[in-house]
């Protein structure tokens, strides 16, 4: 374990109107599986599978959000945060995909935003982070071009319902991570593999991003609307020509596929020929409807990606060298620390002139935290947050458009396929007994958070 850093940063240093908070997920926290007639989704059936998930875990109970709620919030508001970005179960809200709505499940959701606001923190919510109805998977899914009907009435229902007090709108988490993970490698829920997965599942994602963003605008007066992304650093491993052929490839894929469609640029087919084989799903009206002018735009970086050409990788030929294959500082996760990828990004994003503002609506990392009584040592997270933070503040301070910032997470959650064993959090939980204790890096942010005045 690294030294622990003396703080040299406060949140004035962003300026007065920058954005602090902290963000969690729907499935990862709430628990309440089957909970006052919640359905079952994608990730309820993919953890019952067999050798999918880290130990067999599940997050039937997970953190019990669901009942907790009031005590996390308030470990928030006494820790000077102020923002809360959180998700909304699809199923706990509408059992079977589409159809009949749960009263119960509006109930919590309205419980937990009024008691936001009470506490003057103000809600920030992601329709979808991942969890679909297994009912509409059974139909298809992603892959069904009917997704597209029946996210709109989710956004719907969730714009109506909740829309009075909710001015903050994220779309779609990290779409190519659910579509990638999910309906091309199979290692996330639905566990689905193959480009005749992946690339219906992607373009359908795409419209379905720039319809929520519309449905919010016409519903939701005054709201200010998003999406978020997950991106990396893509770097040639090796300085030959094959590798930064490869790079730029990798970059079009993960950088460029979800965000481009929806500023009015198309599918980036002339750095990554294999989009070209969307053209199959895309209908006559698709890249039009793909537009929508987004207020904001999240982005999710926790590393960089070091990538060369392998003839042996099907599709793409490029392959990913992992960090501890490359002698590098990495986190539970085998992601590179890498602090100048967030900067990276934020100046990458920053050069369409399409984006009105960028937020970073997900960083932090996994590591190992030490235990001795109440107080959680966690060092190497703290650390991490502050080298990012220098980042984030050195694309402030240039004039780079960047206008926040959400640690993931706030407390130590189910890490999909990896299950309990990473821990992200500010506050660690007792996945025995759901104790809730700040660690250190934790107190650090609130200390952090309480120069902004």
């Amino acid at each position: 374990m690294k030294e622990q850093k003396e703080p040299f940063l406060n949140a004035s240093d962003f300026g007065k109107d920058f954005t602090w908070g902290v963000s969690t997920a729907a499935y990862q926290i709430e628990g309440g599986h089957d909970a006052d007639g919640k359905g079952r989704s994608i990730w309820d059936k993919f953890t019952d599978t067999p050798k999918m998930i880290h130990n067999g875990e599940n997050a039937n109970v997970s953190c019990d959000f669901y009942h907790k709620y009031k005590e996390d919030i308030l470990l928030m508001k006494s820790m000077n945060i102020d923002n809360y970005r959180f998700s909304l179960s699809w199923t706990r809200i509408s059992p079977y995909g589409i159809g009949t709505i749960n009263a119960a499940g509006l109930d919590f959701y309205n419980k937990v935003i009024d008691f936001c606001l009470e506490n003057e923190i103000t809600p920030w919510v992601t329709l979808y982070h991942w969890d679909l109805p297994q009912i509409l998977e059974n139909k298809g899914g992603w892959t069904n071009r009917q997704i597209v009907t029946w996210f709109s009435e989710f956004t719907k229902v969730c714009a109506n319902a909740f829309g009075d007090r909710v001015k903050h709108w994220m779309v779609l988490n990290e779409p190519m991570v659910f579509t990638g993970a999910g309906y091309f490698l199979g290692v996330h829920a639905p566990g689905k593999k193959g480009l005749k997965n992946f690339l219906p599942a992607a373009h359908h994602a795409v419209l379905c991003q720039s319809e929520g963003g519309r449905i919010l605008r016409k519903l939701v007066p005054g709201a200010q609307i998003g999406t978020t992304f997950s991106c990396s650093q893509i770097t040639p491993y090796r300085q030959n020509k094959r590798d930064k052929k490869t790079a730029i490839m990798v970059d079009a894929l993960l950088n460029r596929l979800f965000i481009e469609p929806a500023l009015g640029l198309g599918y980036p087919t002339i750095e990554a020929p294999i989009l070209k084989k969307l053209q199959p799903y895309i209908q006559p009206t698709d890249m039009e409807d793909c537009k929508f002018d987004f207020d904001f735009i999240g982005i999710q970086n926790y590393t960089r990606e070091k990538v060369k050409y392998s003839l042996l990788v099907p599709y793409i030929r490029a392959k990913i060298v992992k960090a501890s294959k490359r002698n590098v500082e990495t986190t539970l996760m085998d992601w590179e620390v890498y602090p100048p990828s967030i900067y990276n990004m934020i100046k990458k994003f920053g050069e369409y002139p399409q984006i009105k503002k960028i937020i970073i609506t997900e960083n932090g990392a996994a590591f190992k935290d030490t235990i001795e009584g109440e107080i959680i040592t966690d060092t190497d997270r703290l650390n991490f947050l502050q080298s990012y933070l220098s980042e984030v503040l050195r694309a402030k301070q240039e004039g780079l458009n960047i206008h926040g910032y959400f640690v993931w997470t706030f407390t130590d959650n189910f890490e999909w396929a990896e299950g309990y064993h990473p821990r992200f959090g500010l506050v660690h939980i007792d996945f025995k007994t759901l104790k809730r204790t700040i660690k250190e890096s934790g107190k650090w942010f609130s200390k952090f958070l309480s120069y902004r005045k």
